[in-house]
């Protein structure tokens, strides 16, 4: 116990702890006061010395208290720590992945629709070029069809002149007093398909002298002269035949030769179009996935970034108060410690 005749012990007031200071002051204040006569102490039930123990112990109380309160409170926000870093680095993590996989898919994206766009362009052009054999072939067969019936014309006219020439001249092989119905026979000379040398067989036949009675050797020459052109006209008239049907049979071939390439170019157009038509519903549906996929990319990267943002504060701050924390609980200790010896002190 300390008494009047002791000087207060200045090495103990010197020590620095903040709230404490103070304490141990009016401690030590009351410590020094001189001690009260036997009769006053007589009647006072608790000393002054008691009072001050008391007060440091119910400051120890408190410290060790707080000190305990702090390490609750600190471990409640440690777990939030830890767990919401756990959380953020997960969630950026997953972020990073699926950022990559748009990334991959609008890379994808974008070279099917390149190749989409390269092949709907071949269609165009193949749609074009056999759109245009179409018309070709068209104006060609048109062409064709009207040079066939120019001809067909000519040997059909040429065939019946010539069987009425024939049927004529048969008809009036001994009889001349018909010979003004030979213009059956002069009218072959206006047919274009007649030879020359067949017409000027048919000028020689003609100049023959007309009349109504002729002798026995003019009556043979003629018979003879009528058998010959009879002949030609016939051989003619065959070959005639057989040009027009040859001609027929070339213009059935070239219609059917015809309808089986516009045939063939319709059924590819109609293939190139359909294909084209698919594949610009794929490109249209290509580009919209990839519209999503940059639109998911940016929400996903602002997210992330947003998220780092606060895994970074949160990780300076956690830190801080971590150290914050430290001091706190090194200054209760000290705190503690210092109450503790003063106490020992007091009650030495």
């Amino acid at each position: 116990r300390w008494s009047s005749s002791r000087t207060c012990p200045l090495e103990f007031v010197t020590m620095q702890f903040s709230q404490m200071a103070m304490i141990f002051a009016l401690t030590l204040v009351a410590l020094c006061q001189p001690v009260a006569s036997a009769g006053v102490a007589a009647k006072s039930a608790v000393t002054p010395v008691q009072k001050v123990l008391q007060l440091m112990e119910g400051m120890l109380a408190k410290g060790k208290d707080e000190k305990h309160g702090e390490q609750v409170q600190f471990a409640a926000f440690k777990q939030f720590c830890d767990d919401t870093t756990v959380e953020k680095k997960r969630a950026i993590e997953e972020a990073k992945e699926k950022i990559g996989m748009l990334k991959a898919d609008i890379e994808k994206y974008t070279a099917t629709a390149a190749k989409l766009t390269q092949e709907i362009a071949e269609h165009d052009e193949d749609i074009s070029v056999w759109t245009g054999d179409q018309k070709a072939a068209t104006k060609v067969r048109e062409i064709e069809k009207a040079d066939y019936d120019a001809l067909h014309t000519d040997y059909s006219e040429s065939v019946d002149a010539l069987q009425r020439a024939v049927v004529v001249l048969q008809k009036q092989s001994h009889d001349r007093t018909q010979a003004a119905s030979l213009v059956q026979v002069s009218a072959l000379k206006d047919l274009s398909l007649i030879p020359d040398s067949a017409k000027r067989a048919i000028d020689v036949f003609l100049q023959e002298p007309e009349g109504l009675e002729v002798s026995a050797p003019e009556a043979y020459g003629y018979e003879f002269q009528s058998h010959g052109i009879v002949e030609m006209l016939e051989k003619l008239l065959d070959e005639f035949i057989a040009e027009r049907t040859k001609l027929e049979k070339e213009e059935m071939n070239g219609k059917h030769a015809y309808d089986m390439l516009m045939q063939d170019l319709t059924a590819q157009i109609q293939q190139a179009s359909q294909d084209r038509e698919e594949k610009s519903e794929v490109k249209a549906k290509t580009l919209q996935a990839r519209a999503d996929a940059e639109g998911d990319l940016k929400d996903t990267s602002d997210t992330r970034d947003a998220d780092q943002h606060y895994l970074d504060d949160l990780t300076a701050t956690c830190e801080q108060k971590a150290s914050d924390f430290e001091s706190r609980q090194q200054l209760r200790a000290e705190e503690i410690e210092a109450i503790n010896k003063a106490i020992e002190i007091i009650s030495s």
